[in-house]
C-alpha cells in the first residue's frame, strides 16, 4: 500500500538474493503506522526472524506535514521500545539502531532503546546547510548540530546510560565470521 509497484514478495526475494550473494542486508519497519495491528507487527517480527538480517531499522512512525499522512499519529514509545527487545531476542547478533526518531518522540528514547536491545547510533554527519533537504519527519532531533558536536553529545548520552561507545566500522558479527 504504502509501495505502488512495488510487491511485497519482490522486495523480500531481492533481500535473499543480496544475502545469498555475501551482501550485508538490513531489513525493518515502522512502528504506529496508520491501520497497523499488531498482527502486522507479529509478521514484521516473523520476516525478521526468517530473513535474520545483518541489521533491522525500526523506529516509530513519525508523520510529516507534506504528506498525505500529515494528520496521523505517530507511533508510541512503548511499542517501539517492545519492537526493540523483541528483534533483539530473536535475532541475537543483529545490529539494532537506536533511532533518530525514537530520540525525536522522547529525550531519552535513543537510550531507552539501547537498554532495550539496540546497539547502533547514527549521528547525523551531514552539513548542517543541507541538513532540510533530507527532512523526512516533523520534530526531528540534532538537525543544528554540527557534526563534531553531535558526535560528542551521543557518546556521552551513551556513557550516562552505561555504555560505551566503539566507533569502529560496525560489521555485523555473523557476516565478519563468514569472511
Amino acid at each position: 500500500r504504502f509501495h505502488p509497484g512495488a510487491t511485497f514478495e519482490n522486495r523480500r526475494q531481492c533481500l535473499y538474493n543480496l544475502k545469498e550473494i555475501g551482501y550485508q542486508i538490513g531489513a525493518g519497519f515502522m512502528v504506529g503506522l496508520p491501520g497497523q495491528e499488531n498482527k502486522d507487527l507479529v509478521n514484521d517480527l516473523r520476516f525478521i526472524k526468517e530473513l535474520s538480517p545483518h541489521m533491522c531499522g525500526l523506529g516509530p512512525f513519525i508523520p510529516h506535514k507534506d504528506t498525505v499522512l500529515k494528520d496521523c499519529k505517530s507511533g508510541t514509545l512503548e511499542k517501539t521500545i517492545t519492537m526493540l527487545a523483541l528483534v533483539r531476542l530473536l535475532v541475537p547478533n543483529i545490529l539494532l539502531p537506536a533511532t533518530t526518531a525514537l530520540g525525536s518522540i522522547n529525550p531519552l528514547g535513543r537510550e531507552m532503546g539501547i537498554k532495550a536491545g539496540a546497539n547502533v547510533v547514527m549521528p547525523n554527519l551531514s552539513p548542517r546547510s543541507v541538513r532540510e533537504k533530507y527532512s523526512l519527519y516533523d520534530g526531528k532531533i540534532c538537525t543544528g548540530d554540527e557534526a563534531a558536536e553531535c558526535r560528542y553529545c551521543i557518546e556521552n548520552r551513551i556513557k550516562s546510560a552505561g555504555f560505551q561507545l566503539d566507533i569502529t566500522r560496525g560489521d555485523n558479527l555473523d557476516w565478519i565470521r563468514k569472511q
